[in-house]
């Protein structure tokens, strides 16, 4: 085998790995940061030492939980667009983005401290999230369903903003009627 290349996990590996990763979400974003490890181990099912295993630091779980949690958010796209009309498609990504971003911003403070040691926990996160919006909003507009005069980026920074004014779970209910009001101004027919 290549110098740095690595087998695929076992399915077994795999579902733990993945546990692991699910329960660190639930735990840093209720018990913040500081949780045990053991915590972690704990609420996933898994010993110690499988999660010592895949996770040898907290850094590079909280770095693995931020990619993860990144990539179930692109991967989202296309079930949506098969199962759901282009805006609708559109507005439920935007519920999923507001859960990926209270999911980082649990996280916060441990990824700059990653990003401070010359590590990037967000690699290719913005391009991915962009590649995400342009194809729900291409589906939006070939579907005549939005504006034809907005940009992704514009979309992103809409909901970035939106997220860092109402991020945490207490404010749920703004930030759902803010994406709301700014997924209406996307909206074929609404005044300019």
């Amino acid at each position: 085998m290549a110098e740095g290349a690595q087998r695929p996990l076992r399915a077994d590996a795999r579902r733990n790995r993945e546990k692991i990763l699910k329960a660190a979400v639930h735990v840093f974003t209720t018990e913040g940061l500081d949780a045990h490890m053991e915590r972690v181990a704990k609420e996933a099912g898994v010993g110690s030492a499988t999660l010592y295993r895949n996770f040898p630091t907290r850094e590079a779980l909280v770095e693995a939980v931020y990619r993860n949690e990144v990539a179930h958010l692109c991967d989202a796209v296309p079930t949506l667009l098969a199962t759901k009309p282009p805006l609708e498609a559109l507005r439920a990504w935007t519920r999923l983005f507001l859960d990926y971003v209270t999911a980082k911003y649990g996280m916060i403070d441990a990824l700059r401290a990653i990003a401070a040691t010359g590590s990037n926990p967000y690699g290719h996160s913005r391009e991915m999230i962009l590649a995400a919006i342009s194809s729900l909003m291409d589906a939006c507009t070939a579907a005549g369903a939005i504006r034809t005069d907005i940009r992704p980026a514009d979309v992103s920074a809409a909901l970035e903003g939106i997220a860092l004014t109402s991020a945490g779970a207490e404010n749920r209910p703004q930030a759902e009627r803010l994406l709301d009001l700014a997924l209406d101004g996307l909206t074929v027919g609404r005044p300019r």
